[in-house]
């Protein structure tokens, strides 16, 4: 498994609603090991698994994700 220093990465724009956003930073002002990096791997990685989109990759960034095994 890669560690967090050797992933590949790819950049991602995406435009989503002002109401989400707010609550996102409400969320991470107050949870500080949290970063919107994480969330959003949390988040694609659990609705790709729960669809049944994904393979062990996917399933491991998102335990890392879960846990801030990454960090």
């Amino acid at each position: 498994m890669p560690n967090s220093t050797t992933e590949t990465r790819v950049s991602l724009l995406a435009e989503i609603p002002e109401e989400l956003h707010d609550a996102l930073q409400t969320y991470l002002a107050s949870h500080a090991n949290w970063s919107q990096h994480r969330v959003f791997c949390a988040a694609l990685s659990l609705f790709l698994m729960q669809n049944g989109h994904c393979g062990r990759e996917v399933n491991r960034i998102y335990l890392d994700s879960l846990f801030d095994y990454a960090s």
